[in-house]
């Protein structure tokens, strides 16, 4: 039985203020589209910051900025071997999460996909890059 379903028999509500501050946090740090990608790339493994950089199109400061974001939020993690860091998911969790989302998005939503053209539209015209 998970802390939620405890929670739950207990009669307490299953998201506390204190878990929805933290996976507010969680989510914010979902909502850069850059991030997004470096996520979808470690979902295959493993990857330097040269690698991110070269197979997402990113420069090399926007990357390890991205990744530090990512990492005090404990969905990647990092770990030096020899002169190289390797990032990769933090754990299955994460995994399991980014899973969720694009089964969730892939499903026929027409007003997210509206909002989600609106969005990128905004963000093209104002000049905006995540």
């Amino acid at each position: 039985m998970s802390k939620f379903e405890k929670r739950r028999a207990r009669g307490e509500p299953p998201i506390t203020e204190a878990v929805a501050d933290r996976l507010a946090d969680t989510m914010f740090a979902l909502s850069a589209p850059s991030r997004v990608l470096i996520l979808g790339s470690l979902l295959d493994g493993p990857h330097s910051v040269s690698d991110l950089t070269e197979s997402l199109g990113m420069e090399q400061s926007a990357v390890s900025h991205q990744l530090r974001v990512l990492r005090e939020h404990n969905l990647v993690r990092g770990e030096k071997i020899g002169r190289l860091r390797l990032y990769a998911l933090h754990d299955e969790h994460v995994a399991t999460l980014l899973h969720a989302a694009l089964d969730h998005i892939q499903r026929d939503h027409p007003a997210a996909k509206a909002a989600t053209r609106k969005r990128s539209q905004h963000g093209r015209a104002a000049g905006h890059v995540s």
